[in-house]
Formats: structure tokens, C-alpha cells, sequence
């Protein structure tokens, strides 16, 4: 299969023309191998308009959320980025190439390891990894100016919040287990400024601040 191909009728169909306009994006979503990211029986299907399956009851998500999240926290390359879900490591491998370090967590230390050797591999160095709850955040290097979490939980985590700078901004998605919101949150002082940019479903965030195992 002719990956490049994919790339670029994924950019043109999925992102180009449902809005995404930042050119940087576009570039990189047009050059990173999606497939890479994906198991290898998989990977005819990576660049298909919905999430796919990477194992554990996870997925990597679909390419056009993926550019929305990205586009809308602004990124100038300067920023220290808390990531909330490693996954894949495809939305991780986007973030290290517009922003200055990405601290990632993740639950599942499989999919953690898996992408601690693709981001080696293709020299990703400005990732830091970690495998734990990522409901609690990391808060030993708080505070961050962008969090993004691709798991959904009923409220964001006061934890987020806390370890957001001010002026920053938090994306995740917000609401119940079946019907979700994504939210767009910016920190000014004691105020949190809230916009919601749609419909959406991910997968549950778990943890102390997320919903519990058995949920």
C-alpha cells in the first residue's frame, strides 16, 4: 500500500476540508507515518476516517480529532505540554513537533513501552513517559501551559486544573460514559473561561479523579 498516498487524500478529505486550517498541522499530519502507530495488521485501515483499535480496549482516534485538538490549543513551539493517554503515541509524536517537551502518562505500561520504542526509534527526544494514573496529572513538574487528555471523564479533574498554568489551556473530553462533550478550557486566575467545541466519544479516563475500574 501506498501510505503516502493515504496521507495526503487524509489530509485533503478529513482535515482540509472540514475546517482545519493551520498549515503546520497539515504538514505534519501529512508526513507522519500514521501507520507506524498502529499493529501491523492494522495498518491498511490507518488512515480511514475513525479511531482503530491499538489493543487493551484503546484506540488511537480518528484523524480529524486528532487536528482539531491540536489546532485549537495553539501551539507556538515553546510550550511544556502535559498529555493525559500516550496511547498510540501518534498525538504524542505530533505534540513533540510543535511544542518544547511533552510529559505524557499512561495507564497500560504495554502501550507505554510500545512507544517509548517508536518515539527512540524515530528520535522523538523532547517526550518524557510515564506509566501511571493520569487522572492525578504529574505534579512534580506543574505547572504546564497545554493538557490534553484523550480519555473522557465526568468532570475535569480538579488536579488539571491545579497544575495549569495561568493563561493555559486544557482540552479533553467532558461527560458521561456514552454521550461527551469537547471542552476547551482556559485558566484566568481563579476563573476558568469554558467552550465547547462539540459532539464526541472516547474512551473512559480512570483513576482517583476519572471513572473507577469497575465503572
Amino acid at each position: 500500500m501506498d501510505f503516502s498516498v493515504a496521507r495526503r487524500k487524509m489530509v485533503r478529505e478529513q482535515l482540509v476540508e472540514r475546517g482545519i486550517q493551520d498549515r503546520r498541522i497539515l504538514e505534519l499530519m501529512g508526513s507522519l507515518p500514521r501507520h507506524e502507530f498502529v499493529e501491523t495488521g492494522m495498518q491498511s485501515q490507518a488512515y480511514e476516517d475513525r479511531p482503530i483499535s491499538i489493543g487493551f480496549g484503546q484506540t488511537i482516534s480518528q484523524p480529524y480529532i486528532v487536528g482539531l485538538m491540536t489546532e485549537q490549543l495553539g501551539l507556538t513551539g515553546t510550550e511544556k505540554v502535559l498529555e493525559i493517554g500516550t496511547g498510540s503515541g501518534y498525538q504524542t509524536a505530533l505534540l513533540s513537533q510543535l511544542a518544547k517537551h511533552i510529559y505524557s502518562i499512561e495507564r497500560i505500561s504495554s502501550l507505554s513501552n510500545r512507544s517509548r520504542r517508536l518515539f527512540y526509534r524515530n528520535g522523538y527526544l523532547n517526550v518524557t513517559l510515564r506509566i501511571g494514573d493520569g487522572s492525578v496529572g504529574w505534579p512534580e513538574e506543574a505547572p504546564f501551559d497545554i493538557i490534553l487528555a484523550a480519555a473522557g471523564a465526568p468532570e475535569v479533574p480538579r488536579p488539571y486544573i491545579e497544575q495549569l498554568k495561568e493563561g493555559g489551556r486544557l482540552i479533553m473530553p467532558r461527560g458521561s460514559k456514552m454521550e461527551q462533550v469537547l471542552v476547551l478550557v482556559t485558566r484566568q486566575g481563579n476563573r476558568l473561561q469554558e467552550r465547547v467545541l462539540g459532539d464526541c466519544r472516547f474512551v473512559k479516563l480512570y483513576g482517583q479523579h476519572g471513572w473507577a475500574a469497575h465503572d
